[in-house]
C-alpha cells in the first residue's frame, strides 16, 4: 500500500476530524481483501465509556470528535452533539407583554431591595448571617467583606427569582440578542471570529487574557470616584434609597459595582470566546461528556456510549499493548475517524472468532493506525463535502427549520440519513435544478464511501457522467459507459453462472417497462432469453456477447446453425431441444423474440462495443461482490443513447436487487443510489425493493416528477420506500400523492372572530362613538375558539407553493419500523 491519505497538510473544517498528521508505516498493497473486511454485521464502535487521557499539549481533534455526546434522538436525528428539547413546547408570549413583565418585576425586585437596606422589613434578613460567623467576622474589615458577600448573595438571590419571575433571559434573546449577532456579522473577522472553533489555542487564550485585563480596567476606571465616570454611570450611588453612610456603601457596592462587573463580563465575553474556551478545555475532557449525559439524561434520552479511543475491549482481552499503541496515535493525531471505525471493525470479527486475535495484535503492533487497510489502501476522501459521524454512521444533510407545522422536539435538529433508514429505501423528488445531485445524493454516496473504507458497507452509484457527485479516486471502479476506452467494463449477466438467473435480470432491463402489453410480459421475455443463453453456455462455456445474442434473437441462420453444430459436437440433446422449442416459438406471432432483438440492438452500437464482453473477466464489474467494501460508480450516457441508459439502470437496480438477497455475507450494509431513475422503475423492482429490509441493504432515487414513473406503480413505489423526500418545486399532482401516503394528524385550530358592540346606554354610545372617530373602525369584541381537526400533514398546495428554495420535507423510516412524521428541512450548508 502506498501512502495515499497519510499525509495531508489541508485546512479543514472544525466539524470534520482531521486526517493523519505525520505518514505512518504503510502495510503492503493486499492482492485481495483482508481477512477483516466482511465482520459481523453489527456495526459501529460503541463501547464502555472509557477515561479520557488528555496527557500534555492541546487535546487531538479525534479526542474531541470521540469525545462529543452523541443522543439518539429516533430516526433521522443527528446524533452527534444532539442536544433534545425540552418536552413541553413553550407558550410565545408577545413582545410588549415580556417588556411588561420585566419591567414589573424589576421594580418589585428593586422596591424589596430598598425596603431590605432601609430595615423596613426587620432584621430578620440578617439573621443567617450572624448565626453563621463567628464573632471575631463582625469587627473590622472582616465585618466589611462578610456584609459585602452576604448583601451580593440576596442581592443574587433576588435577582434569580424576580429574573424568572419577568422572564429576563427570554427578553434579551427576543430583543437583545439579534441586534448583538447583526452588530457582531458586520465586524471584521480578526475582531468577531465567524467561527472560534477554527481558532489555534494560542489566539484563543490571547483574546481571553486581554478580555480580562480590559474588562478590569473600565470596571476599575467605573468603580473610582476621583474621575468622572459617575457622571456617565448616572450616579447610581446617589440615587440609593437608604440613609446613612455605611449603609449606602454597601449598597452601592453590592448593586451597583456587582451589575457593572456582570454587564462588562457579559458585554465581552463574545470576544473572548468563552463559549468555545469552555468547549475545548472543559466539555471535552472528562466533564464534558459527563454534563452532556446529564443534560440529556434530564431530557429523558440517554446518550449512546462511545469508548474515548482507550480500546477497553482490547485490554479486558489481554491486548494490552496493543491497545497503548492505538489510544498513543488517537491521541498525537495519527489516527482519524476511518481508522478508528476500520479497527473496531476489525476488532468485531475478533470478537465471533477468536483464533484470530494473535494477527490482529501483530497487525497493530506493525502498522498501528494504518492496520487492515481497505483493498485500495485508501484511509480517507479528498475532499469531504458533508458532515459524517462514523460512530454512528450518519451523514447530515441540512437541518429542521423553525417551522410550525414540524414536530416541535424536531424544530433545529440536524438531519441525518444512517443505513437503518436507508435499509427501507429512499425516493427524492424534485426538478432539476432543487438540488437532488448537490444537496442529497453527493452526502450519500460520500458517506457510504467512507463506510465502505472501514469495512461497513459496499456501494454502487449510477447516474449521467457529467452528474458525478464524487471524484474518481473515491471509487475503486469506474465503468464509463460510452467510452471505449475505459478501464472497466460492467457484466451484463450479473456474474451468475445460471442461464434462468442472467435470463430474468436481463428481460428485466430489456422489457420490464412495457410488462402492461401481452409481448412485453417478463416472464414471457425471460423463458425467450433463457432458451437461447442455456444452450450458447453449453456449447461455449460462457454467455454470448451482444452482437451474438441480436443474432440469436434475430433468428439469423447462420447464427442458430452454428450453436446447433457446437451443441451436437459436445452432445448436448437438452439444449437442443431448447433450442427447437424457441425455433417453434419464433413462428408464433407476438413472438417476444422480436421486442427483445429490437431493445438488445440499442446495446449493440459502436459506443459500447466491447463494454459488456464476457470474455475479458479482468477488465469487468460484477455485482456479485457486494460481500466486499467495493466502490463502484457506474457513469451512464446522456445524449443520444437515452434508451440505452434506461435499460442499462434497469439491469444494474435487477443485479442490484438479486445480488443483495442471495449474496451469503449481509454483514456489510449494500447501497444502490440511482441519481434520474426515470423509467426505472418497474413491477419486479418493486418487488425488489420490499426484499431488500431484511438484506441490509437499501435504493436511493432521484426523479423529477413522478411522471417518470408508471402511472399504475406510483402509489406503489411510494408505499414501497420507507423514506420519502420532496423538494422545492414539486407539482400539486405530485404533492397529492406525497399528501395521501404522509397521512394524516390531529391539530388546534384558533377561530378568531370580531363581534361588534352596540350598547344602548348614552355614556356608552358617546365613547364608542369617539373611538370610530379617532380609528375609522367599529367597537367590536374578539370571540376565540379552540378546535381539535383532523388536518393533512402537508397538503398539496403547501409542498407546491410553501417550500423554500434549498429546502425539502423528508420522512423516514427505519428497518426497526420506527418512523418519523415528515419534517421541513434546510438543505443549504
Amino acid at each position: 500500500m502506498d501512502t495515499e491519505g497519510t499525509q495531508d497538510a489541508r485546512n479543514i473544517r472544525s466539524d470534520q476530524v482531521p486526517r493523519p498528521a505525520h505518514p505512518a508505516e504503510p502495510p503492503p498493497r493486499p492482492a485481495a481483501p483482508p481477512a477483516y473486511a466482511a465482520p459481523p454485521a453489527s456495526g459501529g464502535t460503541a463501547g464502555p465509556r472509557g477515561g479520557s487521557r488528555t496527557g500534555e499539549g492541546p487535546q487531538s481533534p479525534l479526542m474531541a470528535w470521540l469525545g462529543t455526546p452523541r443522543v439518539p434522538a429516533g430516526p433521522g436525528v443527528w446524533a452527534f452533539g444532539h442536544r433534545p428539547k425540552p418536552k413541553g413546547e413553550p407558550h410565545e408570549i408577545a413582545v410588549p407583554q415580556l417588556i411588561a413583565g420585566a419591567v414589573v418585576s424589576a421594580l418589585c425586585a428593586w422596591l424589596i431591595w430598598s425596603l431590605l437596606m432601609n430595615d423596613y422589613l426587620g432584621p430578620y434578613w440578617k439573621w443567617p448571617r450572624e448565626v453563621m460567623l463567628p464573632d471575631s467576622w463582625k469587627t473590622g474589615n472582616a465585618n466589611v467583606v462578610s456584609s459585602f458577600v452576604y448583601m451580593a448573595i440576596v442581592l443574587g438571590a433576588i435577582a434569580i427569582v424576580f429574573g424568572r419571575i419577568g422572564r429576563w433571559p427570554e427578553l434579551l434573546r427576543r430583543l437583545v440578542t439579534p441586534v448583538v449577532d447583526r452588530l457582531w456579522a458586520r465586524l471584521p473577522e480578526w475582531l468577531a471570529p465567524k467561527d472560534p472553533s477554527s481558532l489555534p489555542s494560542g489566539q484563543l487564550m490571547a483574546r481571553t487574557g486581554a478580555t480580562l485585563v480590559i474588562v478590569w480596567l473600565l470596571w476599575q476606571w467605573c468603580t473610582d470616584k476621583t474621575t468622572d465616570s459617575s457622571l456617565l454611570m448616572l450616579q447610581l450611588e446617589n440615587l440609593t434609597p437608604v440613609s446613612g453612610q455605611q449603609a449606602s456603601f454597601f449598597y452601592y457596592a453590592t448593586s451597583f459595582e456587582l451589575l457593572d462587573l456582570g454587564a462588562l463580563l457579559l458585554l465581552f465575553s463574545r470576544f473572548a470566546c468563552l463559549g468555545e474556551l469552555r468547549r475545548r478545555y472543559l466539555a471535552s475532557g472528562k466533564r464534558g461528556p459527563q454534563q452532556g449525559t446529564r443534560k440529556a439524561a434530564a431530557s429523558g434520552v440517554r446518550p449512546l456510549e462511545v469508548d474515548q479511543a482507550e480500546w477497553t475491549d482490547l485490554r479486558a482481552a489481554g491486548a494490552a499493548t496493543a491497545a497503548d499503541r492505538l489510544a498513543q496515535e488517537a491521541r498525537s493525531g495519527l489516527m482519524n475517524d476511518v481508522d478508528h471505525a476500520r479497527i473496531g471493525r476489525a476488532w468485531q470479527t475478533v470478537q465471533t472468532q477468536p483464533s484470530r486475535l494473535p494477527a490482529f495484535i501483530d497487525g497493530v503492533h506493525k502498522y498501528g493506525s494504518a492496520a487492515f487497510p481497505h483493498p485500495s489502501g485508501a484511509r480517507d476522501l479528498h475532499p469531504r463535502t458533508a458532515r459524517h459521524d462514523l460512530v454512528t454512521a450518519q451523514v447530515r444533510i441540512g437541518t429542521a427549520s423553525e417551522d410550525v407545522r414540524n414536530p416541535y422536539n424536531r424544530r433545529g435538529a440536524g438531519v441525518a440519513l444512517e443505513p437503518d433508514v436507508l435499509g427501507t429505501s429512499l425516493l427524492a423528488v424534485g426538478p432539476a435544478g432543487s438540488g437532488k445531485t448537490t444537496r442529497l445524493v453527493r452526502p450519500l454516496v460520500e458517506a457510504m464511501c467512507l463506510q465502505a473504507l472501514s469495512g461497513r458497507a459496499t456501494v454502487v452509484s449510477v447516474g449521467p457522467a457529467s452528474a458525478a457527485s464524487v471524484a474518481d479516486d473515491a471509487f475503486d471502479a469506474v465503468v464509463r459507459v460510452g467510452h471505449r476506452d475505459a478501464a472497466c467494463s460492467l457484466d451484463l449477466y450479473g456474474g451468475t453462472t445460471d442461464p434462468d438467473e442472467a435470463a430474468a435480470m436481463l428481460a428485466e432491463a430489456l422489457v420490464g417497462d412495457l410488462v402492461a402489453t401481452v409481448a412485453g410480459d417478463g416472464h414471457r421475455a425471460a423463458a425467450v432469453l433463457g432458451q437461447l443463453l442455456g444452450p450458447f453456455r453449453a456449447a461455449h462455456g460462457r454467455f454470448p456477447r451482444i452482437p451474438e445474442l441480436r443474432e440469436l434473437l434475430d433468428g439469423s441462420p447462420q447464427a442458430l446453425t452454428g450453436l446447433r453444430a457446437a451443441l451436437e459436437a459436445n452432445g448436448e440433446n437438452h439444449s437442443l431441444r431448447e433450442l427447437d422449442v424457441r425455433a417453434r416459438q419464433s413462428e408464433r406471432p407476438g413472438d417476444p423474440g422480436v421486442l427483445l432483438a429490437d431493445r438488445i440492438a440499442l446495446l449493440d452500437r459502436p459506443a459500447f462495443a466491447g463494454l459488456f464482453d464476457p470474455s475479458d473477466g479482468s477488465r469487468q464489474v460484477s455485482l456479485r461482490s457486494l460481500d466486499r467494501p467495493m466502490r463502484i460508480r457506474i457513469d451512464l450516457p446522456e445524449r443520444g443513447h437515452a434508451d440505452a441508459s434506461r435499460i442499462l439502470a434497469r439491469l444494474v437496480l435487477a443485479q442490484f436487487t438479486e445480488c443483495a438477497v442471495t449474496r451469503a455475507d449481509r454483514s456489510l450494509f449494500a447501497c444502490l443510489v440511482v441519481d434520474d431513475a426515470s423509467h426505472v422503475i418497474t413491477q419486479e423492482a418493486l418487488r425488489g425493493l420490499q426484499r431488500l429490509r431484511t438484506a441490509n441493504a437499501g435504493v436511493a432515487l432521484t426523479v423529477r416528477a413522478l411522471d417518470d414513473v408508471p402511472e399504475s406503480l406510483r402509489g406503489a413505489l411510494l408505499g414501497a420506500v420507507g423514506c420519502r423526500m420532496a423538494f422545492a418545486g414539486v407539482t400539486t399532482w405530485d404533492g397529492a400523492r406525497f399528501a395521501e401516503v404522509w397521512g394524516k394528524a390531529w391539530v388546534e385550530t384558533r377561530d378568531v372572530t370580531d363581534r361588534q358592540i352596540v350598547s344602548d346606554e348614552p355614556f356608552t354610545k358617546v365613547m364608542h362613538s369617539i373611538r370610530r372617530l379617532v380609528t375609522g373602525k367599529n367597537v367590536t369584541a374578539k370571540a376565540v375558539t379552540v378546535r381539535t381537526v383532523e388536518r393533512e400533514r402537508w397538503s398539496a398546495s403547501d409542498l407546491a407553493n410553501s417550500v423554500p428554495p434549498g429546502h425539502a420535507v423528508l420522512s423516514v423510516t427505519s428497518v426497526t419500523g420506527e418512523s418519523a412524521p415528515p419534517v421541513l428541512i434546510d438543505l443549504r450548508p
